[in-house]
């Protein structure tokens, strides 16, 4: 464990050193470290972090497969899903075994059968007596929204898989 520590403390102190150098010394450091030129747009911040980064990646590792995909799928054009966010007073409504469900959002959390839950996946787990992913149930989100992002907060995405969406509760 020692040798983690020193280990953390030396790429520390380096990211230190290497904040404080000059432009030029940047310039010198980029091209030993990538054999290249730096690119002319960047400035002494931008050619730091990238070296710094570059650094930590070395010690400590890089992205994860699946971040590092969807970054380059972003950077290939793909578009992110547009990001969807329920309303308090929004309403979900789930027909599950010929009995309908309706869960309004509220600012605690979400109101069903005039309680107030923290995550639909108890609302879920309630109505079905087995272990449901919540937003899934309710088609907040697909199976594969799980594997392309991490999971998003239930109250951001549009409804799919059935379940329907209604607007704002009137008072």
């Amino acid at each position: 464990m020692n040798e983690r520590s020193s280990d953390r403390e030396a790429i520390e102190a380096e990211i230190d050193r290497i904040r404080s150098l000059g432009l030029d010394d940047l310039r010198i450091l980029w091209r030993t470290t990538f054999r290249s030129s730096a690119p002319k747009g960047f400035t002494k911040d931008l050619i730091a972090r990238f070296i710094c980064w570059h650094i930590q990646e070395q010690a400590f590792g890089g992205l994860d497969s699946r971040t590092a995909k969807i970054l380059d799928r972003f950077a290939q054009g793909d578009k992110p899903p547009p990001v969807r966010r329920l309303k308090h007073g929004s309403v979900l409504v789930r027909e599950y075994q010929g009995e309908r469900h309706t869960v309004t959002v509220v600012a605690g959390g979400y109101l069903w059968r005039e309680m107030t839950y923290a995550s639909l996946s108890t609302i879920a787990r309630a109505i079905t007596g087995t272990t449901w992913n919540g937003p899934r149930f309710f088609g907040l989100r697909t199976r594969r929204d799980d594997f392309e992002e991490s999971a998003p907060d239930p109250a951001q995405s549009a409804p799919r898989n059935g379940a329907r969406l209604f607007g704002r509760a009137r008072a």
